[in-house]
């Protein structure tokens, strides 16, 4: 099976093939790059236009062809076109996952404008500082971001808001002002290395780190994604002595959008694909697992990816045999690893899908590896090998690298790692070394180059697919009065795979209550933040030689049942 995965990865990129893989430079380093990769996202979009009759974009009982979406792209580049918004310049999208965050997104990076995903789940504050950070020229919202935003609006009285679904009244305008006239699509040129994303991601200290996300970079995580369905489809059809599919056999894909589009999960790794290959994105209000099994019968669902969790709720349903799941061609996850037992169960209860995953980072544009079918089978605790526009490697503290097999840090290196950090200089040196990305994540490399994740150096919480840093709890926690010591670590939990877990020793006398905390944390910092389990301790928690909290003895040694 791996023989005939290695023989038709290397003829897939070989010379001439349409994966063919060639190296070029970019700022100042050799990189694997896809030669046949388009110049921008621009290119991407335009391409989708020939799917102008079939289904787009589809919200409960809205519905967008190709050729309305392209209509509406038009109307909204123009319009920024007349705003005097143009490449280089950047517009914050903060909504949930309606029709118009993509409508809005094309039209943006089709003119080399940078879009700006504001994490929908931020309160005011930390709103503020996004907008500081990224300086956006325009603010498109919805009413529950609108009304966030309000509180903070003041500091940003020179920044015009455009609002979709908001409530009659509000004091923005409309989103209809940029869809009501009809235009053509500007031309526009510009750098692959012109920032087609900023996505807010989390790292170990302060606050969150804007990732400059490339055109280059975006495009060739398209390429990833096309070459690892071709790649593996291709040798488990061999391996198993059957004929290699036609893909003009292939349905027309249609995938059901669980994640939040301000994430490559979503936006990157299933939105530009579904749109180049002229694909259907059903829009969800919020996850639910029942009201996704009616949309997968309804819409005829082939494609159901979101973080692990909700894989495992979907199958797990108790009226999941009672709908129509037969269209469904791959199930799986990303933001989060997929705990091995749930490859077979997604294997054994859709006969029609096969599971799969990929492991990726903000910093990456999308994937760095992908795995499925047979292979994941085979294979279920590893994440896939690295795609072959990377390179990658294990390092151990000392920044050599480690032999095959063994455990080190995972590096790695090509066409779609990020430019680098908005405003942030000296953590872009930290994290990207001669073109090497350090993930963070301690990983090793088996004989067939299939990469394993056993843990993350990081000091973070990944909660359902939400980057959560320790240090920026642990700063809310510590602004309250009487909390003497506190050190923030992820507790493990079956649906969202992390929580947040705190253990607290209180100055004497303070009085302070596990509920006094919440209420402060919650006041301060968007919900996933706040702390399920609180331990109040009386003695000094246990620290290194060097006067750090020791997070893992605290997650080791204190027990559930304990908590507050």
């Amino acid at each position: 099976m791996y023989k005939a995965l290695r023989e038709t990865w290397d003829s897939l990129i070989s010379p001439g093939e349409q994966f063919e893989i060639t190296e070029i430079k970019v700022r100042g380093e050799t990189i694997k790059a896809y030669a046949n990769a388009p110049p921008s996202l621009r290119e991407v979009w335009q391409a989708s236009a020939q799917f102008a009759d079939r289904d787009y974009l589809v919200y409960q009982d809205e519905r967008w062809t190709y050729a309305d979406a392209h209509r509406d792209v038009a109307a909204i580049a123009a319009w920024f076109k007349t705003q005097g918004i143009t490449s280089g310049d950047r517009v914050a999208l903060a909504l949930r996952n309606y029709p118009e965050w993509l409508l809005c997104y094309w039209a943006a990076v089709s003119q080399g404008i940078t879009v700006v995903g504001m994490n929908a789940w931020w309160i005011g504050e930390e709103m503020r500082f996004a907008l500081d950070d990224s300086t956006p020229k325009l603010l498109i919202c919805d009413q529950e971001r609108l009304d966030r935003f309000n509180e903070i609006r003041a500091d940003f009285a020179e920044m015009p808001v455009v609002g979709v679904r908001t409530n009659d009244g509000e004091d923005v305008q409309p989103f209809s002002v940029m869809t009501n006239t009809a235009s053509e699509l500007p031309d526009a040129s510009f750098d692959p290395d012109t920032d087609a994303c900023i996505f807010y991601t989390s790292g170990t200290t302060g606050r969150p780190k804007g990732a400059q996300l490339t055109h280059r970079g975006c495009v060739n995580n398209i390429m990833n994604l096309a070459f690892a369905g071709a790649a593996f489809g291709a040798a488990t059809a061999i391996h198993n002595g059957v004929a290699l599919p036609d893909p003009a056999d292939a349905p027309i894909g249609s995938a059901l959008v669980t994640t939040p589009l301000f994430h490559v999960t979503a936006n990157n790794c299933l939105t530009h694909g579904t749109t180049l290959t002229g694909g259907k994105l059903v829009h969800m209000y919020r996850w639910d697992a029942e009201e996704a099994l009616k949309i997968i019968e309804i819409e005829k669902i082939t494609n159901m990816t979101g973080v692990p969790v909700m894989s495992r709720e979907l199958i797990g349903h108790p009226d999941f045999d009672k709908y129509d799941t037969s269209t469904l061609l791959s199930v799986g996850g990303g933001g989060a690893q997929l705990q091995p037992d749930l490859v077979a169960k997604i294997d054994k209860a859709v006969k029609t899908a096969r599971p799969s995953t990929g492991y990726g980072m903000t910093e990456t544009c999308g994937i760095i590896t992908s795995i499925s079918g047979d292979f994941f089978l085979d294979k279920p605790d590893s994440c896939g090998p690295a795609m072959p526009n990377f390179s990658a490697k294990c390092i151990d503290a000392n920044g050599n690298d480690v032999p095959q097999g063994q455990v080190g840090e995972l590096l790695v290196k090509g066409a779609p790692v990020i430019k680098g950090y908005l405003n942030r200089e000296q953590a872009t040196e930290e994290s990207i070394t001669n073109g090497w990305l350090h993930t963070g994540d301690v990983a090793r490399i088996d004989e067939h180059g299939f990469i394993f994740i056993v843990d993350r150096v990081k000091d973070m919480v990944l909660r359902g697919g939400e980057n959560i840093y320790c240090a920026e709890v642990e700063s809310v926690i510590f602004d309250q009065e009487g909390v003497a010591e506190c050190s923030v670590f992820g507790v493990e939990d079956d649906r969202l795979g992390e929580e947040v877990g705190v253990a607290i020793v209180t100055k004497d006398g303070s009085g302070l209550t596990a509920d006094a905390i919440r209420a402060h944390a919650l006041a301060n910092m968007s919900k996933p933040k706040v702390p399920r389990y609180i331990w109040m301790l009386t003695e000094s928690l246990p620290r290194n030689a060097n006067g750090k909290f020791l997070k893992r003895e605290l997650r080791d040694t204190l027990k559930i049942e304990d908590a507050l």
